[in-house]
């Protein structure tokens, strides 16, 4: 039997989990079952199997890919010199964010996954872990900004940091209940903040 190459394998994860995100979004977390991506991906069960073993590790998967990508802009604004304010990089952030919820809608998802970490102590631990990886760069961008002279030198950057991690989540949720907000006046009320 001829060896399946990486790159099929790799196209296939993605066809699972793009229809991952179609059935979650269309019908919700909860209400999506296994079958029901199954089906939307057109494979077989086996063939599905092969890749994800539960609606868990889809979302793990899902939600690994666009904190991904958040990190990554994270990292690269943290080795920018110089340093840019702390309004700048919370535009940055939001303006992929934005991207994400008019594209496919991924981080429609992450609302779904909020909810259901309350209830489910694997999906807690989850979110708790991909999360926490945005949070130790928030605190890491106080620490910087602390070091370049935006920030009181008595601020604790710890705390800044969760609080900058707190404005993400709260613009995320003011686009998904309230529908359009305007990432320039968000970003400017953040930077009255800063400067305040």
């Amino acid at each position: 039997m001829p060896r399946v190459s990486e790159a099929h394998l790799a196209a296939r994860r993605q066809q699972i989990l793009d229809a991952a995100v179609r059935c979650f979004l269309r019908k919700g977390f909860h209400q999506t079952s296994m079958q029901d991506v199954i089906k939307e991906a057109d494979l077989s069960v086996g063939a599905f199997y092969r890749y994800f073993k539960s609606k868990n590790e889809l979302i793990t998967a899902i939600a690994g890919d666009k904190i991904s990508q958040v990190t990554s802009v994270l990292d690269e604004l943290l080795t920018a010199e110089p340093s840019p304010a702390v309004p700048e990089i919370i535009d940055r952030v939001l303006e992929l964010i934005d991207r994400s919820v008019e594209e496919d809608g991924p981080v429609r998802i992450a609302v779904q996954v909020w909810g259901e970490a309350v209830h489910d102590p694997e999906v807690g631990a989850l979110v708790a872990e991909i999360y926490g990886r945005v949070r130790s760069r928030a605190v890491q961008i106080a620490e910087r900004a602390q070091a370049g002279g935006q920030l009181h030198a008595d601020a604790d950057p710890v705390g800044v940091g969760a609080a900058l991690f707190g404005l993400i989540q709260g613009y995320i949720l003011q686009r998904i209940l309230l529908g359009n907000v305007d990432r320039k006046q968000y970003v400017n009320g953040v930077r009255a903040l800063v400067t305040s």
